[in-house]
């Protein structure tokens, strides 16, 4: 899911996580606090920030606001538990979060429906026999995928929420 800022002055003095790899800035899954933002005459924005755990500072530019929203996003989730978490873990989280139905699943069912057409065409013809068979297969798999993809996140998501819970005091378990 994308976030989107107006203008980049809504970031400065916020906590943000980042998601994309830039060359010679921090890495992905990491919380940053923007410390100051500029923007240019020519459309570009100049990103003051330091790691929230490190206190080491950088600077990154960016060609407009979208590209810094591409890079960085506000988690509060991950900012207020980040020390119960290593890097890979929140790297997880930020892949898990951002799949959507559009960009996991459809590519996973055209790509089994292709599979399942060719060979029930191949075995059955293109009578009425094939055809059906390739249509129930076809609504039979996008429903398994579909439940598998909701199954899967679902408990890639409580497993964060219960790793969170353990380490607190909480009294709250999720199973």
């Amino acid at each position: 899911m994308t976030y989107m800022l107006n203008d980049i002055d809504e970031a400065i003095d916020r906590k943000f996580l980042v998601t994309k790899k830039l060359n010679n800035q921090v890495e992905p899954g990491t919380i940053v606090h923007i410390m100051d933002a500029h923007s240019n005459k020519d459309g570009s924005i100049n990103v003051y920030y330091r790691i929230t755990y490190t206190k080491q500072e950088y600077t990154v530019k960016f060609d407009n606001v979208k590209q810094f929203c591409k890079w960085a996003r506000p988690d509060n989730f991950i900012a207020r538990h980040y020390e119960n978490f290593n890097i890979k873990e929140i790297q997880r989280y930020v892949k898990v979060k951002d799949r959507t139905f559009t960009s996991f699943c459809l590519p996973i069912i055209l790509g089994v429906w292709a599979v399942i057409w060719a060979i029930s065409l191949l075995l059955f013809g293109t009578g009425t026999v094939g055809i059906v068979i390739g249509v129930v297969l076809s609504v039979l798999s996008a429903v398994a995928i579909t439940m598998v993809y909701r199954n899967n996140r679902q408990k890639s998501l409580i497993r964060f929420y219960r790793k969170v819970s353990a380490n607190s005091n909480w009294g709250v378990n999720f199973k």
